[in-house]
């Protein structure tokens, strides 16, 4: 299968190396890194360490992740899988494996759970903790799919995403594709995934206004599609 990963970024260029240099290449196709109008090195370095980097002026976590897409739609051969992770070195990179192989076996979504895996203390904020359950379990409530975690760090077939036809363009893009695969009836499934203190500050549960702005979003993401 061929497997391309989409990182989102902005002023990583500590971490960013680091998550680059172990991601499993022997599985990957693309490593593809949107520079969301970052001020720091974030660009040259992910160059220097071998990915494709796609600047997005448009600010907003969504809109990075849509100019990978953006990018994927124009390549000849289109991959089978496309995988989403973080570029603040929090999640495992190494554990993509685990995230594709429910795929091969028939899944079409499949989700990196902090809340099962092994969290490190500190990791995520209480209101972090707190904001995933109160989500989960209004996706459990109206739409009766059962997830643990909204976790950045996924697999999904790209044929499946095209037809999720992804649209948030900031804080609502992981419950927005929860929510549209739930009303598919998408073969969803989760996996315990470790999950590491972020090197940086986080710019959303990093700060009062991120917090509540993304809290916001994500609770009328979920209203608004039903």
């Amino acid at each position: 299968m061929i497997v391309d990963v989409i990182i989102p970024v902005y002023n990583e260029e500590e971490s960013i190396p680091k998550v680059i240099a172990e991601i499993p290449r022997t599985l990957v196709r693309n490593i593809i890194v949107c520079n969301n109008n970052s001020t720091d090195k974030t660009k040259e370095v992910s160059q220097n360490a071998g990915a494709i980097v796609l600047d997005e002026n448009r600010q907003g976590y969504g809109s990075a992740c849509l100019k990978g897409l953006s990018y994927i739609s124009k390549l000849e051969d289109k991959p089978d899988i496309v995988v989403f992770l973080d570029g603040d070195y929090s999640d495992f990179p190494e554990q993509m494996t685990e995230l594709i192989a429910p795929i091969s076996n028939g899944y079409d979504l499949v989700i990196g759970s902090r809340a099962l895996g092994d969290l490190e203390k500190g990791s995520m904020q209480p209101q972090q903790i707190f904001g995933n359950w109160l989500a989960t379990s209004l996706i459990k409530l109206i739409y009766k799919y059962e997830f643990t975690d909204l976790g950045p760090f996924r697999a999904v077939r790209y044929d499946k995403l095209l037809e999720i036809d992804m649209q948030d363009q900031d804080f609502g893009w992981t419950v927005e594709m929860q929510v549209k695969a739930a009303k598919m009836k998408l073969k969803c499934k989760e996996v315990p995934v470790m999950y590491r203190k972020r090197i940086g500050v986080s710019k959303v549960s990093g700060t009062i206004k991120g917090t509540i702005l993304a809290g916001h979003k994500i609770l009328w993401t979920i209203f608004k599609l039903i």
